[in-house]
């Protein structure tokens, strides 16, 4: 194992042994192998950066390195883009781990050895993050490398393997040389992609929305404090920011269009589609901090003289939200809302049994213009996980689910 701190500004030599200068950098070529170095960075002294590919390397310890040609054949053809390189894009840059779900800076790179007949070669194994890592680079300098080594071996060793590391580039054209993916951020629980994204800068926040599939980005968003989904959609343009706001439940993506410049949010609603669009403007209508405010319109309303059968393949049909299927909500032919059927009652049901006769009677619903403190002590009182939302008439408008009311709740406090 030898480490970054201890091969910079290393003593590199060619195969006649003349001193050639101090390697200052090392690359890695991810189109071809994103583990193994492919190139090595020797500042001569003439100021001159010479590249050495990796098969001209002949040895590498922490004392020297030495070609295994002289300065006259050294030859390289590494690509002017695409590679990453250890000092530039990973040392001292934030990372996410993608194991402990944060985001940590890197202190240190760790690199196998792996000599063979022809030459040496480096593979990188992970980052380090740790004491241990952070004294080592501190000490570089100051003691002889093994003292510093003896010294560094009592301390945290904070490893992250070099697979579970996701660099962050905020360049979309760049990120696409590097071949740098999310993939694995993709499948964090929304909640924790959403803590990553909070300890991030908004260029890097950016970097990481725009390199995810839309549903997942807009799963993460909706997670972040509102202020921080404003920015972070007003750094997108404004066909990205539709396309991750169109994967919002309608009701969210009211709450932060209203908190957009009143053009951005118009130019986002633009991009949208005709029917989400249709969607959110209707609830843009309903005053902020109201019943109204607050409501969704994905939830599944049938006739009341539905019946069991029915009522299933709506439920397999339905692409909204999972918080709004506890209740099915009946209504006449007028609109008005008459019922509401827990979706418990539907598994022990008869299947050609209508659903007025599965219903709660009578059923607890709020005016849109009810305030967040009936809302919220209506909930409560009856301890619902949905509550309908009527107009004046008692038709049926929306439904407010117990996640919004429970986020209230600890905004309260």
């Amino acid at each position: 194992m030898i480490y970054f701190s201890e091969i910079e500004n290393l003593q590199t030599y060619d195969a006649k042994g003349e001193y050639l200068g101090r390697l200052v950098d090392l690359a890695i070529n991810p189109s071809q192998n994103s583990f193994q170095v492919a190139y090595f960075f020797v500042m001569t002294q003439k100021k001159q950066l010479l590249c050495v590919a990796r098969d001209q390397i002949s040895t590498i310890s922490v004392r020297a390195a030495q070609t295994s040609v002289p300065v006259g054949e050294i030859k390289c053809s590494a690509p002017d883009e695409g590679l990453i390189r250890i000092k530039k894009d990973v040392l001292d840059q934030q990372i996410i781990d993608v194991n402990d779900q944060k985001v940590v800076r890197v202190i240190d790179v760790d690199f196998d050895i792996q000599p063979n007949a022809m030459h040496t070669e480096l593979r990188i194994v992970a980052v380090n993050v740790g004491a241990a890592a952070a004294a080592r680079r501190l000490f570089q300098g100051l003691f002889a490398k093994h003292k510093i080594r003896t010294i560094t071996s009592v301390l945290p060793n904070k490893l992250i393997p070099w697979e579970f590391v996701n660099l962050i580039e905020p360049d979309p054209s760049r990120r696409l040389k590097l071949r740098i993916s999310y993939n694995r951020l993709a499948q964090l629980h929304p909640a924790d992609l959403a803590d990553i994204l909070e300890e991030l800068s908004r260029d890097d926040q950016r970097s990481v929305i725009e390199s995810l599939d839309d549903e997942t980005a807009a799963e993460a968003v909706s997670e972040i404090p509102t202020r921080m989904q404003v920015a972070l959609l007003n750094s997108l343009s404004a066909g990205k920011a539709a396309d991750i706001v169109e994967e919002m439940a309608p009701d969210e993506a009211a709450d932060v269009l209203q908190e957009l410049p009143p053009e951005t949010s118009a130019e986002v609603l633009a991009n949208m589609e005709t029917k989400e669009a249709n969607e959110v403007r209707e609830l843009l209508g309903y005053e902020e901090n109201t019943a109204g405010g607050l409501m969704t319109s994905e939830f599944i309303v049938l006739l009341e003289t539905a019946t069991v059968d029915s009522t299933v393949d709506a439920l397999r049909n339905f692409s909204g939200p999972l918080e709004t299927i506890h209740s099915i909500f009946l209504i006449a032919t007028n609109l008005v809302l008459t019922g509401v059927v827990p979706l418990a009652q539907l598994l022990i049901a008869d299947r050609n049994a209508q659903l007025n006769s599965l219903a709660t009677d009578p059923p607890i619903s709020v005016p849109f213009h009810a305030d967040e403190k009936t809302v919220v002590n209506t909930f409560h009182k009856y301890n619902l996980l949905t509550l309908p939302v009527v107009d004046d008439n008692d038709r049926l408008l929306g439904v407010v689910t117990a996640d919004d009311v429970l986020e209230l709740v600890v905004k309260g406090k």
